[in-house]
């Protein structure tokens, strides 16, 4: 089941370190990319809690990534090493993403969110505390500083920041 949402939290997680890229070598890029994988793992496990949702987005497509590349001035047009190495944006999921902005930017939300998850179907199979996520230390800070930087994540989180509140406002996963 954790395999279905893989391409489209592996596409998402790209999307965010590409336009928001770490700050310094190797380490602050890892840090960065586990920082992004648990936001985004989270949000799609919101918005896609149960097995029929996931392989409902699996079979007609999560949407890809134009309103966000355009979101946020992305040049995508450059394709000098081949269309194939952009193939991955047909994954991304601009509600997902969004979602991932929001919890990066508010801890207190991502909280609640993984909160959220405790009754779904993913954190029965692979329970996970999402410790950079929730409570992120100073080196997860600094390596992150952009992913992690509300104004910069604004116009991203506004996409569907309201959807996400509602829906733990209400205390239950959405249903796609």
């Amino acid at each position: 089941m954790l395999a279905d949402l893989s391409p489209l939290i592996a596409a998402a997680t790209q999307w965010l370190t590409r336009a928001y890229p770490a700050c310094g070598g190797p380490l602050a890029s890892a840090l960065c990319e586990a920082q992004a994988r648990q936001a985004v793992t989270v949000a799609a496990w919101l918005r896609y809690p149960t097995p029929m949702d996931a392989a409902l987005v699996a079979m007609a497509g999560p949407g890809g990534s134009a309103k966000l590349d355009w979101t946020v001035g992305a040049d995508t047009t450059d394709t000098a090493d081949g269309a194939e190495d952009d193939a991955w944006r047909t994954w991304v999921d601009e509600a997902v993403v969004s979602w991932a902005a929001s919890l990066l930017t508010d801890t207190r939300l991502a909280g609640l969110a993984v909160s959220a998850l405790a009754a779904g179907d993913h954190v029965t199979i692979a329970p996970v505390e999402f410790g950079r996520l929730r409570s992120p230390d100073d080196h997860d800070r600094r390596a992150a500083a952009l992913l992690r930087h509300p104004d910069l994540l604004a116009p991203v989180a506004a996409l569907h920041r309201e959807e996400l509140i509602g829906l733990l406002g209400r205390g239950r996963a959405l249903v796609a």
